[in-house]
Protein backbone atom coordinates (compact mmCIF):
# COMPACT_ATOMS: atom_id res chain seq x y z
CA UNK A 1 0.00 0.00 0.00
CA UNK A 2 1.09 3.26 -0.97
CA UNK A 3 2.14 5.90 1.84
CA UNK A 4 -0.91 8.87 1.49
CA UNK A 5 -0.97 11.59 3.65
CA UNK A 6 -3.97 14.42 3.92
CA UNK A 7 -4.70 17.63 4.90
CA UNK A 8 -7.66 17.87 7.78
CA UNK A 9 -8.22 21.13 9.14
CA UNK A 10 -4.32 22.33 8.88
CA UNK A 11 -2.88 18.71 10.63
CA UNK A 12 -0.88 16.49 8.39
CA UNK A 13 -2.12 12.54 8.52
CA UNK A 14 0.80 10.78 9.07
CA UNK A 15 1.66 8.21 6.35
CA UNK A 16 1.41 4.62 6.20
CA UNK A 17 5.27 3.97 7.69
CA UNK A 18 5.21 6.81 10.21
CA UNK A 19 1.64 5.10 11.45
CA UNK A 20 3.51 1.55 11.17
CA UNK A 21 6.43 2.83 13.65
CA UNK A 22 3.32 4.01 16.41
CA UNK A 23 1.98 0.77 16.09
CA UNK A 24 3.08 -1.88 18.46
CA UNK A 25 2.10 -5.44 19.42
CA UNK A 26 2.30 -6.66 22.44
CA UNK A 27 4.71 -9.29 22.01
CA UNK A 28 6.85 -6.72 20.88
CA UNK A 29 7.04 -4.69 23.93
CA UNK A 30 9.74 -5.78 26.92
CA UNK A 31 7.82 -8.45 29.12
CA UNK A 32 7.56 -10.16 32.45
CA UNK A 33 5.97 -13.06 33.74
CA UNK A 34 3.22 -10.60 34.98
CA UNK A 35 3.48 -7.80 32.52
CA UNK A 36 3.89 -6.08 28.67
CA UNK A 37 5.57 -2.67 29.47
CA UNK A 38 5.63 0.26 27.25
CA UNK A 39 8.64 2.68 28.15
CA UNK A 40 7.85 6.01 26.53
CA UNK A 41 11.38 6.70 26.27
CA UNK A 42 12.02 4.18 23.77
CA UNK A 43 9.80 5.69 21.01
CA UNK A 44 10.67 9.28 21.33
CA UNK A 45 9.39 11.98 23.02
CA UNK A 46 6.39 9.71 24.77
CA UNK A 47 6.51 11.56 28.66
CA UNK A 48 5.12 8.34 29.83
CA UNK A 49 5.31 4.66 30.22
CA UNK A 50 2.78 1.84 30.48
CA UNK A 51 2.30 -1.34 32.21
CA UNK A 52 -0.54 -3.74 31.80
CA UNK A 53 -0.73 -6.20 34.16
CA UNK A 54 -2.10 -9.70 34.08
CA UNK A 55 -0.92 -11.32 36.80
CA UNK A 56 -2.23 -14.71 38.60
CA UNK A 57 -4.01 -14.71 42.49
CA UNK A 58 -1.49 -13.92 44.91
CA UNK A 59 1.16 -12.33 42.59
CA UNK A 60 2.27 -8.61 42.94
CA UNK A 61 5.33 -6.23 43.25
CA UNK A 62 7.19 -5.58 46.27
CA UNK A 63 6.97 -2.44 48.50
CA UNK A 64 8.64 0.23 46.51
CA UNK A 65 8.89 3.90 45.52
CA UNK A 66 9.58 6.22 42.04
CA UNK A 67 10.07 9.95 42.18
CA UNK A 68 6.63 10.72 40.07
CA UNK A 69 3.32 9.69 40.49
CA UNK A 70 1.59 6.59 39.23
CA UNK A 71 -1.97 5.26 38.30
CA UNK A 72 -3.51 1.96 38.03
CA UNK A 73 -6.54 1.58 36.26
CA UNK A 74 -8.32 -2.02 37.09
CA UNK A 75 -9.80 -3.47 34.29
CA UNK A 76 -10.82 -6.65 35.77
CA UNK A 77 -10.41 -8.52 39.42
CA UNK A 78 -9.15 -7.44 42.75
CA UNK A 79 -5.86 -6.04 44.27
CA UNK A 80 -5.03 -5.19 47.69
CA UNK A 81 -3.04 -1.95 47.33
CA UNK A 82 -0.83 -0.40 49.78
CA UNK A 83 0.16 2.88 49.56
CA UNK A 84 2.17 4.50 52.25
CA UNK A 85 0.99 3.36 55.70
CA UNK A 86 -2.83 2.86 53.89
CA UNK A 87 -4.69 -0.57 52.39
CA UNK A 88 -6.89 -0.18 50.14
CA UNK A 89 -9.07 -3.38 48.14
CA UNK A 90 -10.23 -2.14 44.90
CA UNK A 91 -11.63 -3.78 41.54
CA UNK A 92 -12.68 -3.73 38.53
CA UNK A 93 -13.78 -0.25 37.02
CA UNK A 94 -11.59 1.27 40.07
CA UNK A 95 -8.51 3.92 39.26
CA UNK A 96 -6.04 3.94 42.24
CA UNK A 97 -3.25 7.52 42.16
CA UNK A 98 0.01 6.62 44.18
CA UNK A 99 1.59 9.74 44.82
CA UNK A 100 5.39 10.48 43.67
CA UNK A 101 7.70 8.94 46.31
CA UNK A 102 4.95 7.25 48.24
CA UNK A 103 6.12 3.46 49.20
CA UNK A 104 3.16 1.64 47.29
CA UNK A 105 2.65 -2.33 45.75
CA UNK A 106 0.03 -4.54 45.04
CA UNK A 107 -1.03 -8.24 45.32
CA UNK A 108 -4.01 -9.70 43.34
CA UNK A 109 -6.10 -11.22 46.12
CA UNK A 110 -8.79 -12.10 44.10
CA UNK A 111 -9.89 -15.34 42.55
CA UNK A 112 -8.63 -14.95 38.98
CA UNK A 113 -6.55 -12.86 36.91
CA UNK A 114 -5.62 -9.37 37.89
CA UNK A 115 -5.30 -7.12 34.80
CA UNK A 116 -4.65 -3.60 35.10
CA UNK A 117 -2.96 -0.80 33.54
CA UNK A 118 -0.18 0.64 35.82
CA UNK A 119 0.48 4.30 33.81
CA UNK A 120 3.95 5.88 35.67
CA UNK A 121 4.43 9.24 34.79
CA UNK A 122 8.12 9.04 33.42
CA UNK A 123 9.52 8.20 30.30
CA UNK A 124 11.83 5.90 32.05
CA UNK A 125 11.12 3.40 35.05
CA UNK A 126 13.02 4.78 38.42
CA UNK A 127 11.94 2.29 40.60
CA UNK A 128 13.84 1.87 44.12
CA UNK A 129 12.95 -1.59 45.60
CA UNK A 130 12.21 -0.50 49.89
CA UNK A 131 12.39 -4.67 50.77
CA UNK A 132 14.71 -6.11 48.79
CA UNK A 133 14.71 -6.27 44.78
CA UNK A 134 11.76 -8.25 43.14
CA UNK A 135 13.45 -9.80 39.89
CA UNK A 136 10.13 -11.09 39.16
CA UNK A 137 8.76 -7.57 38.88
CA UNK A 138 11.74 -5.46 37.65
CA UNK A 139 11.65 -4.25 34.57
CA UNK A 140 13.80 -5.63 31.77
CA UNK A 141 15.60 -4.26 28.71
CA UNK A 142 14.24 -3.96 25.38
CA UNK A 143 14.97 -6.28 23.19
Amino acid sequence: MAARSASLGGFEAWSENRAMRSLIDFDDLPQTENAHEFVGADYGEVPFSIILVHSAPGAGPRLHRHPYAEVFVVESGQATFQLGDDEIVVGSGQIVVGPSNVPHGFTNTGRGELRLTAIPGAANFNTEWLSGSDPVWTSKPKR
